[in-house]
C-alpha cells in the first residue's frame, strides 16, 4: 500500500496533488510541517473531501500522548504518529486513546537504533511502526542495513519512509513493508499522476 507524505507545502497544493494522485494510494499523510502551519483545520477538511482515506496526522507526539492522540483523533484522523524515543507513558496514553477510539498509532522509529527499544514497544503493546529515515539523513548512509532489523520488526505492521523512490524500493522491501510512505518522488514531480502510479506498479511487483 501506499501512503503519500504531504509536507513542505501549501494547502491549496496539498489538495491539488491528492486530486490527481487519489486513485493511487491509500493513506494520506498530513505532514508535521502543515500541521503546524495550518493547524488540525487541513485534517478535518482532508478526511472531510476523502472519507474512503486512511487519514494520517504526523504529529511525532513525544510528551503529552493523550491530549496530542486526541486532537488527532477528534480532527478525523485514522492514525496518528508517536516518537519511539518518548516516554513509555506517554506511548501508552496515546495507545489508550487510540482504542478507546477504535482508530491507530503509529510509532516512529526516527532516531531509534537498538533493536532492544524495538523489543519493548512491542512489549507494551505497540503493533504498528515507522521505520523511518529522516529527511536529513537520507543519501548519508547505505540502506542494507535495514534487513538487519527483520527479527525485531516481525509481528509489527511496518510503515517505511524516506525518500523513497522506485529504484530504493528494494531496500525497503526487504524488512517486508505493509505500507510505503513516499514524499518528494511524487509531490515534487512535475506529473504527480505518472510518478504515483510508477510507484504503484513498482511496489505491487
Amino acid at each position: 500500500m501506499i501512503q503519500i507524505a504531504l509536507d513542505r507545502m501549501g494547502k491549496e497544493e496539498c489538495f491539488k496533488i491528492i486530486a490527481q494522485i487519489n486513485r493511487y494510494i491509500d493513506y494520506i499523510e498530513i505532514g508535521t510541517g502543515v500541521i503546524k502551519q495550518y493547524g488540525m483545520s487541513i485534517v478535518q477538511e482532508m478526511k472531510k473531501f476523502y472519507p474512503e482515506k486512511e487519514i494520517l496526522a504526523d504529529m511525532k507526539t513525544c510528551d503529552a500522548g493523550k491530549h496530542e492522540t486526541l486532537q488527532a483523533f477528534e480532527a478525523g484522523a485514522d492514525y496518528t504518529t508517536v516518537m519511539g524515543f518518548s516516554a513509555d507513558k506517554t506511548i501508552i496514553d496515546s495507545l489508550q486513546v487510540a482504542e478507546e477510539h477504535r482508530k491507530h498509532i503509529v510509532v516512529d522509529l526516527l532516531g531509534i537504533t537498538s533493536k532492544d527499544r524495538i523489543l519493548e514497544l512491542k512489549e507494551i503493546g505497540v503493533k504498528a511502526v515507522s521505520m523511518h529515515i529522516g529527511k536529513d539523513m537520507q543519501g548519508e548512509t547505505s540502506l542494507d542495513y535495514l534487513e538487519d532489523y527483520l527479527d525485531v520488526l516481525e509481528g509489527f505492521t511496518i510503515f517505511v519512509a524516506g525518500g523513497i523512490d522506485p529504484e530504493c524500493v528494494q531496500y525497503f522491501s526487504k524488512i517486508n513493508p505493509n505500507v510505503y510512505i513516499i514524499g518528494s518522488y511524487i509531490t515534487g514531480s512535475k506529473y504527480p499522476e505518472q510518478a504515483a502510479k510508477n510507484m504503484q506498479e513498482v511496489i505491487g511487483k
